[in-house]
């Protein structure tokens, strides 16, 4: 599958303070977009940008629009040269933004909204990343790599520090919680143990989780974001699963499956193929 000729641009809209850190994910995971969709016009917008090194979302926005009406204009006027106008169509929307994202969160989505309409650029916005199996898929690679689980349930061998509970941390107050445990219960699947979901912008809710697993006989605790990496804020992670008394795993960042999830959000936001969760976007035009 390729990115259809004329499609618009997708366009990464990423949250947190931006940094060479951040941009190099957001950079990693259009990367993996493009392989899945050759072709792709991908590009990046920082939610708190304000700099030519970090865009602000708003004017890589506007400047995707400037491209595309100029190339718009161009090919009437050749058309018209040549002696063939045809009567001006809709081009559609011209860019669909995803948000780098893996859970709800009304105040950044909010925000987010708010810049593709100032834009003026006619683009359009689907939803967050997540839930999705991908997600428990990348939170188990992170929890195996970090050594508090094992890389394979089929497999006969066991790691000596496997968590024994899961506290899966989000942000984005109580309907990213939720969302979070959907995710929850397709890793508690995955790894034959319980798995609770927290937020770690309420205080004290990790720790609250933690004693609630090892009420129910859980001895072994891990916290697992169920989080990118960029809208953390910093040392907000470790400050919990240390105040929680747990072990803890690092944020998906530019695992694989996340670009994918990325191209596959796009593409059924553009109707191509068939390969995200029914009813995903949401216009914002």
């Amino acid at each position: 599958m390729v990115a259809p000729e004329n499609a618009p641009a997708l366009v990464l809209a990423v949250p947190g303070t931006p940094s060479a850190a951040t941009r190099g994910l957001a950079e990693e995971t259009l990367s993996i977009a493009r392989s899945e969709l050759p072709g792709l016009d991908a590009r990046i917008g920082y939610v708190d940008g304000e700099s030519e090194e970090f865009p602000a979302l708003g004017a890589v926005l506007a400047g995707v629009a400037a491209q595309r009406n100029a190339a718009l204009e161009a090919a009437a006027a050749a058309a018209a040269a040549a002696g063939n106008a045809q009567p001006q169509q809709d081009p559609g929307p011209s860019a669909i933004v995803v948000p780098l994202l893996a859970g709800p969160d009304s105040a950044l989505m909010r925000r987010i909204r708010q810049a593709v309409v100032s834009s003026g650029a006619g683009a359009e916005l689907t939803d967050v990343l997540g839930p999705h199996p991908l997600l428990a898929e990348g939170v188990h690679v992170k929890l195996s790599e970090a050594g508090l689980a094992r890389a394979d349930r089929a497999r006969l061998f066991t790691v000596a520090t496997a968590a024994d509970g899961i506290i899966l941390a989000t942000v984005g107050g109580e309907e990213a919680v939720q969302a979070a445990g959907i995710t929850g219960m397709l890793l508690a699947a995955r790894l034959a143990v319980p798995v609770l979901a927290a937020g770690l912008d309420e205080e004290g809710a990790i720790a609250r989780t933690a004693e609630q697993l090892r009420g129910s006989g859980s001895q072994q605790l891990a916290v697992a974001p169920c989080l990118i990496g960029p809208e953390v804020p910093e040392g907000l992670l470790e400050a919990a699963a240390q105040e929680a008394g747990c072990a803890v795993a690092e944020p998906l960042g530019a695992y694989t499956a996340l670009g994918k999830l990325v191209a596959s959000t796009y593409a059924t936001k553009i109707g191509l193929g068939q390969q995200g969760r029914p009813g995903q976007g949401m216009s914002a035009r």
